[in-house]
């Protein structure tokens, strides 16, 4: 048979013809076995290099879908109905197949083979795409390494198999189901009770959006979010976290998590430290030591950029959340022309995309008009989001952060602790108000007690 894919005739695309003889004939030696070892190792009709094994192959798990009983002569006569036999080589063929393997337990080592051969295949097509786009010189530049990046990085993933089947889909949903309520195992803890019962955790591919207006402390809250999940708070196992700050230095960052975490003020320790606040500090370190975090404070980042840099946290350090701060001050050139609000909407939608690519919660900041601050009782809504309405269309969960004192006069503001964080938007289940604590001189959020509860002022 003459190879496919030859081009010019130069080269032959990389394959092992032994390595698919043997998968196939391992199959009909011992079909029901060496079948479920082969989708194991997620094997399909594309991972072959010779289209008659490719054919063969997809009409063996046809047949096995269909709960034909399966050997060399049910095969043949399966493939001369669907009128396949002749294109696989008809009977002799498959007798040969057959013939030629000698140990039908050999099947994974052979798909190995199989799956490698196939991964350089693709590989060699994916360059030739972003070669042939490079020469061409048609698009973006930066916008054409984010795609070549997003490529390899699905090959490297797996990301280009098959679509899942549908009924293992419908199995894992239902498996999802029945979990309980309050355990939040598909999701990365937020570390608050109040938080996690409303979301049941932070959900793999959603974009979370928390805004508020400057001094409401959604850097404080984030960061806080960020530390929770990776020292594993309220959940069974920390997880690595990428923090993306655009505002603040590393320094600045760390510091703040340092005292926050130790519950030290750092107003206070900048006239005297005390031997007390030293011990809370040193615990401190050892505890943080621990997490996993990922700090980028490249300033004005790109989309683009900030994308492909989320693409390599997750490669080499397995990142299971990513925190943005905040959408405001990231940019998207390609866009820019076409005025803020436009561009607005191409940062949403990438950063929306990069959670799906990436599969990862992403939680983004961002501001909110001064609307807020004209009306009467301060609340924010959703109309409030600054610069764009994608933003919330984008959106899986949107978290409107205000305290209510911060608005008061006189000796009453900021005297109350009390934090909302209003979850506005909430496209897995209900949204509703969650109340929290808010410890400016830690700048710590904390789930609200029942002693907060009786500072509240009645008029609130």
């Amino acid at each position: 048979m003459t190879p496919e894919g030859l081009g010019s005739g130069l080269r032959i695309p990389p394959h092992s013809e032994d390595a698919e003889r043997g998968v196939l004939g391992s199959i009909l030696l011992d079909p029901a076995s060496a079948l479920d070892k082969c989708l194991a190792k997620r094997l399909s009709g594309d991972s072959f290099y010779d289209r008659r094994h490719q054919a063969l192959f997809e009409q063996m798990v046809d047949m096995s879908q269909a709960n034909k009983a399966m050997d060399a002569i049910t095969i043949a006569e399966w493939l001369k109905n669907h009128n396949t036999l002749e294109k696989v080589g008809g009977y002799d063929y498959l007798v040969e197949l057959q013939d030629s393997t000698l140990v039908p337990a050999h099947v994974e080592f052979y798909c190995d083979i199989v799956q490698e051969k196939n991964l350089y295949r693709c590989l060699i097509d994916h360059s030739n795409t972003v070669t042939d786009a490079a020469y061409k010189g048609e698009e973006d530049a930066a916008l054409l390494v984010s795609q070549a990046e997003s490529s390899l990085f699905e090959l490297g993933s797996h990301g280009g198999d098959k679509i899942p089947d549908w009924k293992e889909s419908v199995k894992d949903v239902f498996t999802e189901i029945q979990k309980d309520p309050n355990d939040i195992d598909h999701g990365v803890t937020t570390g608050y009770d109040g938080l996690n019962e409303r979301l049941r955790g932070l959900a793999k591919t959603d974009m979370i959006v928390l805004a508020a207006r400057p001094a409401m402390g959604k850097t404080s809250l984030a960061m806080n979010i960020a530390e929770n999940a990776a020292l594993g708070r309220l959940a069974k196992e920390p997880v690595p976290v990428g923090i993306f700050s655009l505002e603040m230095s590393r320094e600045q960052l760390v510091r703040r998590m340092l005292f926050s975490n130790a519950r030290v003020s750092s107003r206070a320790v900048q006239s005297r430290m005390t031997p007390q606040d030293h011990r809370k500090l040193a615990d401190a370190v050892d505890r943080l030591q621990k997490a996993k975090i990922y700090i980028d404070d490249t300033p004005g980042l790109e989309a683009v950029e900030l994308r492909s840099r989320a693409r390599r946290m997750k490669s080499r350090h397995g990142v299971e959340l990513i925190v943005i701060d905040y959408l405001q001050l990231m940019n998207y050139s390609k866009f820019s022309k076409d005025g803020r609000q436009r561009e607005t909407m191409a940062i949403s939608g990438a950063i929306k995309a990069m959670a799906k690519e990436l599969e990862v919660p992403v939680m983004v900041l961002s501001q909110l008009s001064r609307a807020t601050e004209g009306r009467g009782d301060n609340i924010p809504k959703l109309s409030d989001l600054r610069d764009s309405g994608a933003i919330e269309q984008d959106a899986d969960v949107v978290l409107l952060l205000y305290r209510p004192s911060y608005y008061k006069h006189g000796d009453d503001r900021n005297q109350d602790n009390l934090a909302v964080v209003d979850v506005a938007k909430f496209r897995h289940g209900e949204t509703g108000d969650v109340q929290m604590s808010f410890i400016k001189e830690y700048t710590r959020f904390e789930d609200r007690s029942e002693r907060d509860d009786d500072s509240v002022h009645s008029d609130y």
